[in-house]
């Protein structure tokens, strides 16, 4: 096997890196077939390759080109050595995913772009070659050259050689044959002219998983790829006195190689998986530093730096001498085979004993999975070897037996309709995690309707529904009331506590001769608690549960009351006399709180008559001031020596006489208006009830 100095990308698990800049020795072809299957419910599936290997072995794993990046990030390798053996050191070798043209100009010999001969020679400048013509000519290219023909449209490609004899012009369509001197060369012709052939195919890779050693042994290859989720399905027969529970597995093999006994686990669970790109070659740009001799550094000065402490156990350690570490590096595996080895060893049958069988009424008794948990997922591990050619899809049996099951009748007051749906109580006595899925549901050996099954923890209870109940009628009514729970009064705030009761009704009426049990599905009122009844038989994030018994031919009925609470201010500094009296003679305020209210509004009475007084004086210092306009219009008119002059003079003295006095009044009132308003405040601030 040759490995391309610039294209083989080495994966190497072993105590250190080992270089593969060289062919390595030629390998011996192997096969290991799969063995083990795991798939999971996240997409993916661990695929396990074993097998007997002899000496030094070649593997090499198909992939689709969409699968190298998950089969990069999770191969694992164990080459079956014996403790106490010398460490091995497999080895990874694939083709990059590199453009095809810039791939094939790392290589000495540049065929990319679709060359001709002669631009393949010219790209050879300097190598030695040797031309048939037939006399044989060898020598160092010089040049290729393009001579005009006698058709002037066309011209003649001619190599130039340095020979020992000079220079010489050779006409390349006259060789034969073309040999190079150098092996290198003829060896990269042959990796490139590979590479091409196998650009061929974009929709495939190999790995070449190379496993160095010698003799006979036991290797294997495990590594995860994406997968079609693996899906479940049930049946349940209500008809018999221990409903009986059945559950299928569909898988599918779309893989482009066929399962030949192989063993089979499913797994569910929602683990992490994601792709990370690790198959394409990353490159980082990078600055361009001139040459040490092209110009002159610039000037830096560098900051004064502090010496940090040095632990002791840190100053023993830099002290011991290089062998010792050494021997310790040696005498200690390293982890990344030991992880390997445990996870490849490691078999993903597991046993379970809860996976009992039992006869269906609608299917014969089934060898089913055998299920334990895997960590915090669940794992069922089919009995018997399974073989599914590629691109074929099979159902396997999973699970049978026994379940707990309870006939309900299920009412959802927001479901639309006014019957309540067929349904049943599940206990999950498998003792088993099972997956989610559908369910055909029968009854007494009758296909009853379809329910679905969210994950199904073991230890869980969960209802399903799989119909609509005709025979049962269901009736639902609200009301709502509020009371009021506490008045307070505080800082010039009166509060009231009230309490509103939101009661719904459901009724229930069969009409059919058998009695049945009703669960009711009580959406849960935002900020209220229940009140009645005391507690619901089950609660979920937005509803409550409540089963009562529907006797057959009868009624039943049942109230579900909540109750929240609710406040409600009001300043007593901005009411009204009106809404003081109303309040003051309100039943659902206690009594202390409405004697308050009354002497409230006796300050409140006194401080509106104060205002009163003083809008009074205001308005009659205004009437006054318009009189005295008046007064001094008029003796404007008939002069001041006139006797109605003189009359309106008189007038004017005396009003403002009476506004001297209107405004001595109006301090009073203000004072007043201030005095009212101060107690009335002081007042209701002081209120404490």
């Amino acid at each position: 096997m040759r490995i391309s100095r610039s294209l083989a990308i080495i994966l190497t698990i072993s105590l250190g890196l080992r270089a593969y800049g060289q062919a390595a020795a030629p390998a011996k072809p192997a096969e290991l077939p799969v063995t083990k299957v795991a798939l999971f419910s996240s997409g993916v599936a661990y695929f396990e390759r074993r097998g007997q290997v002899s000496g030094d072995s070649l593997v090499s794993l198909p992939f689709a080109a969409d699968e190298v990046n998950d089969a990069l990030k999770s191969l694992v390798v164990n080459d079956g050595s014996a403790p106490g053996d010398k460490p091995s050191s497999p080895s990874v070798s694939y083709p990059s995913r590199e453009g095809l043209d810039r791939a094939l100009r790392a290589f000495r010999i540049d065929l990319s772009g679709s060359p001709r001969m002669a631009d393949i020679i010219a790209r050879l400048r300097g190598a030695e070659v040797s031309l048939d013509m037939p006399d044989t000519v060898t020598g160092r290219i010089v040049s290729v050259e393009q001579k005009p023909t006698k058709d002037p449209e066309l011209s003649r490609p001619y190599v130039v050689l340095l020979t020992k004899a000079g220079l010489k012009s050779l006409a390349l369509d006259d060789a034969q044959s073309i040999r190079f001197s150098d092996p290198g060369i003829g060896e990269d012709f042959d990796r490139a002219l590979a590479l091409i052939l196998g650009a061929r195919d974009e929709k495939s890779r190999s790995l070449d998983v190379r496993l160095p050693g010698a003799g006979t042994r036991q290797a294997a290859i495990g590594y995860v790829v994406a997968a079609p989720v693996w899906k479940a399905s049930y049946r349940l027969d209500l008809g018999s006195d221990k409903p009986q529970f059945q559950g299928w597995a569909l898988v599918d093999n779309p893989s482009g190689q066929d399962w030949k006994g192989v063993s089979l686990s499913l797994v569910s669970g929602r683990p992490v998986s994601f792709i990370q790109e690790l198959y394409a070659p990353l490159y980082l740009d990078r600055p361009t530093i001139p040459l040490a001799i092209a110009g002159i550094a610039a000037a830096r000065s560098f900051d004064s730096g502090f010496a940090e402490e040095a632990d002791e156990e840190d100053l023993a350690d830099n002290e011991a001498p290089k062998a010792k570490k050494a021997e310790m590096a040696m005498a200690e595996p390293s982890p990344a085979p030991m992880a390997a080895r445990a996870l490849m060893e490691a078999s993903p049958s597991v046993g379970g004993a809860n996976a009992g069988r039992s006869a269906l009424a609608l299917a014969s008794a089934l060898d089913t999975a055998k299920a334990e948990k895997a960590g915090d997922q669940f794992q069922f591990t089919v009995r018997k070897p399974v073989s599914l050619e590629r691109g074929r899809s099979a159902m396997l049996p999973l699970v049978a037996g026994d379940i707990g099951a309870e006939r309900v009748s299920i009412y959802s007051p927001d479901s639309g309709t006014r019957h309540p749906m067929l349904g049943a109580k599940l206990a999950n006595t498998t003792g088993m995690r099972l997956p989610a899925g559908p369910i055909a549901v029968f009854d007494g050996g009758v296909y009853a309707g379809d329910a679905l099954l969210d994950f199904f923890p073991e230890k869980d209870s969960r209802l399903i529904v799989f119909g609509e109940d005709l025979g049962v009628a269901a009736d639902v009514s609200s009301s709502s009331s509020t009371e009021t729970v506490g008045v307070s009064i505080s800082k010039g705030v009166m509060t009231f506590s009230r309490r509103v009761t939101i009661s719904r009704s459901y009724a229930f009426k069969n009409g059919a001769a058998d009695a049945k049990r009703i669960v009711v599905e009580h959406p849960i009122t935002a900020g209220a608690e229940l009140f009645e009844p005391k507690a619901a038989d089950e609660k979920t994030d937005s509803l409550y549960r409540f089963s009562l018994a529907l006797p057959a031919a009868g009624e039943a009925r049942l109230v579900v009351k909540e109750r929240s609470p609710r406040s409600e201010s009001v300043a007593l500094g901005n009411l009204r006399p009106d809404d003081f009296l109303a309040y003051s003679s309100s039943k659902e305020i206690p009594q202390a709180a409405r004697d308050a209210l009354k002497k409230a509004i006796e300050l409140r009475k006194k401080l509106d008559d104060a205002k009163k007084g003083l809008a009074d004086q205001k308005a009659r210092k205004e009437s006054l001031s318009d009189d005295q306009n008046r007064y001094r219009s008029n003796l404007d008119t008939v002069g001041r020596d006139s006797s109605q002059g003189q009359q309106y003079l008189k007038r004017l003295m005396d009003s403002e006489t009476a506004i001297d006095q209107t405004e001595a009044k109006i301090s009073d009132a203000q004072k007043a208006v201030q005095d009212a308003q101060a107690s009335y405040d002081s007042y209701i601030a002081g209120l404490n009830i």
